[in-house]
């Protein structure tokens, strides 16, 4: 009989696993279960379930960041699971936190994720205006979708008005020509003057194609150290070929540079074009992929003996990335990048075929290489290219390496140290520092426009002219959705700062460009000279994503998630000792009969215990 048992709790996990639809849910039969683990039930949720449970989870982020909007936003606190926990004020940081016990909610917290996401992306900013626009479209178009709007209509109408919305907010945007406008940026995405007036000194010293990278500091204020010049993050392969003791460091000037991707072995490649080098007595820095045996040996102890003056790095790079920051050194001296893809081979190198650099210093862990200012227009070239690259890149890890490669050929790197007396203070400066960077940056590239929400309401009066684009009534319904929802981040600014939002809203409609509300003061004056700034990619790309995402929960008319099942392990007893949970055993005769399989062992295996652990086992 408990054989029959048991044998009937195998046979019925699979056939039993669902039923029929109840209430718009289909969900799994109680109880069931597959017979292995490696399939997972679902669960699908129709209609007007499955958009509530999305807007749910909309809710749940959004209420979570919108807190943190405008110059008076307050902080949010993120446990961790191992050290201090982060107190913050950047949206997207924020959203990517929630986890949502209820996987359908969870569903439409990742989606506005996505938003801010993809806005930090393109933008580096403006990720809470996005979540706020996001909440707002979603609510009032559900309603609308609830009355009997056509969901495919209402994605098209706000498809086409965002795309008009980011080609006005193009047009007035007003290019960065000052200085105090790369701060004001800088200032409105820190919410600090002074880390604001840090970066715009950091962007005036580095030029146009420079870097400015954000590093933990050592004290406890913010600190910018500049570095002219390519810098590549390989420092002297031997300690040999030191020159200046005290400082650890081998420096040169206007040293010949080989620059390869070959691994140097065998000294005999290397002799030919050594021996012209000791006749003309210049310096010499060695760049390849590795030097090692006889060719190391040899090229030390020729410098030892001072026939040599030479110094050997690694290329920098790996990977195909190696072979752009060697052709970039190519570039920048002036010099053939000695490759097999070419048909070059070491011993063809010829004097004129090296690089040549106005100065040279290499460090244990750091090379520093000062061009001579020759090669100016091929260097402009290499920029373009790389550009190019740039535009044509969709991983954000990639342009920022490429973005690098750039200011490293063309300008000055500068890096801000933030200090901080506390680590949960310096990660917070740490994100603010990187947020207004990407601001400043998008500012340079597309202008900027008045900030606070206030360009959003000034477009307010446009509605009429997008209106007319659309085809039909529930397009333009759409276009009633989107205006209504470009009211709520002024609201928002209004409501973080202790004032009515709709009194504040109401006073800045209709008013010329430029004049709005500055929460920090709770003034009514023009934005524009008040320093009251956004880059005009922020707005733009908070418009096109917001409707992005919200049409296409308008258009869900099902919600497909997992269900949670529980571990089969879970619960039962430890009477296997040391062995753990292994697949299709029990740790005990009572575990065993808690799930409806008879025992053999009789009265035996109740008291396994009693047992040999082999006859234990065995038996089992």
């Amino acid at each position: 009989h408990g054989d029959t048992t048991a044998l009937l709790l195998l046979s019925t996990g699979v056939d039993a696993a669902y039923v029929g639809n109840v209430g718009g849910v289909v969900r799994p039969a109680a109880g069931a279960r597959a017979a292995t683990d490696v399939r997972m039930s679902t669960e699908v949720t129709f209609g007007d379930a499955s958009r509530k449970a999305l807007l749910a989870g909309i809710d749940a982020v959004a209420n979570a960041v919108k807190v943190t909007l405008g110059p008076k936003g307050r902080n949010v606190v993120l446990e961790r699971a191992y050290g201090v926990p982060e107190v913050v004020n950047d949206g997207v940081t924020i959203a990517r936190e929630v986890e949502l016990e209820d996987r359908k909610a969870n569903v439409g917290a990742k989606l506005l994720v996505e938003v801010a996401s993809k806005t930090d992306q393109k933008a580096g900013d403006g990720t809470t205006t996005s979540t706020v626009l996001t909440q707002a479209l979603v609510s009032e178009g559900l309603k609308l979708v609830a009355s009997g709007a056509n969901p495919i209509a209402l994605q098209r109408g706000l498809q086409k008005a965002s795309k008009l919305l980011a080609a006005e907010v193009k047009e007035l945007a007003r290019p960065v020509d000052e200085d105090k406008d790369i701060q004001s940026v800088a200032t409105i995405a820190t919410g600090s003057e002074s880390m604001g007036r840090t970066i715009a000194n950091c962007f005036k010293r580095v030029g146009a194609n420079g870097a400015t990278m954000v590093e933990d500091g050592q004290t406890l204020t913010d600190e910018i150290d500049f570095t002219e010049g390519m810098e590549i993050e390989r420092g002297f392969i031997s300690p040999y070929f030191v020159k200046n003791q005290e400082a650890q460091t081998a420096e040169f000037d206007s040293p010949k540079i080989l620059i390869t991707d070959r691994k140097i072995s065998n000294m005999q490649e290397l002799v030919p074009l050594l021996e012209n080098i000791v006749r003309t007595k210049a310096p010499l820095l060695i760049i390849a992929e590795d030097i090692t045996g006889e060719a190391l040996s040899s090229i030390v102890l020729n410098k030892m003996r001072g026939v040599l003056d030479v110094c050997a790095i690694k290329a920098p790079g790996f990977g195909d990335r190696r072979r752009g920051y060697l052709e970039d050194i190519a570039t920048l001296t002036g010099g053939t990048f000695v490759t097999e893809q070419l048909g070059l081979s070491l011993e063809q190198v010829t004097e004129d075929m090296l690089g040549e650099a106005a100065r040279v210093s290499v460090a244990k862990e750091r090379t520093t290489m000062i061009a001579t200012g020759k090669h100016t227009e091929a260097v402009a070239e290499r920029i373009k290219t790389i550009r190019a690259e740039i535009a044509e890149s969709d991983s954000q890890f990639d342009t920022e390496k490429a973005t690098e490669r750039i200011a490293k050929l063309g300008g000055a790197i500068g890096r801000i140290k933030v200090g901080a007396a506390t680590e949960t203070e310096l990660k917070d400066k740490k994100l603010r520092y990187e947020d207004a960077l990407n601001s400043v940056k998008a500012a340079m590239n597309e202008g900027i426009v008045p900030g606070g929400g206030c360009t959003l309401v000034y477009l307010l009066r446009t509605k009429e002219k997008i209106a007319e684009a659309m085809t039909d009534f529930d397009e333009r319904l759409a276009v009633d959705i989107l205006f209504r929802a470009m009211e709520a981040p002024i609201i928002q600014i209004a409501e973080n700062a202790g004032e009515e939002g709709a009194i504040v809203l109401e006073r800045v409609k209709g008013q010329d460009w430029g004049f709005g509300w500055n929460a920090a003061t709770g003034t009514y004056v023009n934005l524009l000279d008040d320093g009251v700034i956004d880059p005009a990619t922020v707005t733009q790309q908070a418009i096109l994503n917001s409707c992005s995402i919200a049409a296409s929960v308008l258009t869900t008319s099902a919600l497909i998630t997992d269900v949670k099942e529980e571990d089969p392990m879970m619960g039962m007893d430890d009477g296997m000792g040391g062995m753990g949970g292994m697949p299709g055993m029990y740790r005990s005769a009572t575990a065993a009969r808690s799930h409806g399989v008879a025992t053999a062992l009789g009265v035996a295996a109740a008291r396994p215990h009693n047992l040999a652990a082999g006859l234990h086992w065995g038996a089992w």
